[in-house]
């Protein structure tokens, strides 16, 4: 079953990607840096990353493993949350809540990966390191087939610790990372189309996707952001 509902996710995205500008209009690529560049500072009612991921480690008595836990399962919170806001309302307000979804979900993404290289010694205003932080995004999944392909030249942990920043590489992995969390909001929602024609099954539903998508992205950054030495 679950693989049946990644075909069809796959297969809505491939339709309505393209479309994307006329579904959703002002939603660009450029979002999803200015997602990050949220994530790292703060916004509202969430603290900037670092801030936040110190929080957890005095709360850990400064293991990092554990920070790194909890850090994970906080936004794993945050994005079951903002799936569940986000198709509540069933099939009459998806349009409208779409890009609020995706937007949300890059912006939680982008705190919890910043979080965790933070406790792992990395700078957040190293662009290597910002690069590697979108790129995490994606899941290992799709890193390693772009790294196959010469889409990418390597996964987060070599973009972080590359001698030098290379920004030809920024607008490819701002357009990829757009593509996809934009191919996972609008499949997501296309292939859960019978569920959500009972609004509350539509948010259950929004909810475990993004949280699951979510713990996913997180397991695959703490496996990725490994200690820098000197700072554990």
């Amino acid at each position: 079953m679950a693989s049946v509902k990644r075909a069809l996710a796959g297969q809505a995205a491939r339709v309505v990607v393209p479309r994307f500008p006329a579904l959703a209009p002002g939603v660009t690529s450029s979002f999803v840096r200015e997602a990050l560049h949220r994530a790292i500072v703060g916004v509202g009612p969430l603290a900037p990353a670092a801030e936040a991921a110190e929080a957890q480690l005095r709360e850990q008595h400064g293991q990092v493993d554990k920070a790194v836990h909890e850090v994970i399962e906080n936004h794993v919170g945050y994005a079951s949350v903002g799936g569940l806001l986000a198709n509540v309302g069933g099939l009459v307000t998806a349009a409208v809540l779409t890009p609020a979804n995706i937007s949300g979900l890059a912006l939680i993404q982008c705190r919890m990966i910043a979080g965790i290289a933070h406790l792992r010694g990395y700078d957040l205003d190293d662009p290597r390191v910002r690069n590697a932080i979108l790129v995490t995004i994606l899941g290992e999944d799709m890193v390693k087939k772009m790294v196959r392909k010469m889409e990418l030249p390597a996964p987060p942990m070599a973009l972080a610790t590359a001698p030098s920043h290379d920004p030809a590489l920024d607008q490819a992995i701002t357009s990829a990372v757009a593509s996809d969390l934009i191919g996972r909001v609008l499949g997501k929602q296309i292939a859960t189309n019978i569920g959500r024609r009972v609004p509350v099954v539509g948010g259950v539903v929004g909810a475990g996707v993004d949280g699951y998508g979510t713990w996913k992205v997180g397991r695959y950054a703490a496996r990725e952001f490994l200690q820098r030495r000197g700072t554990a």
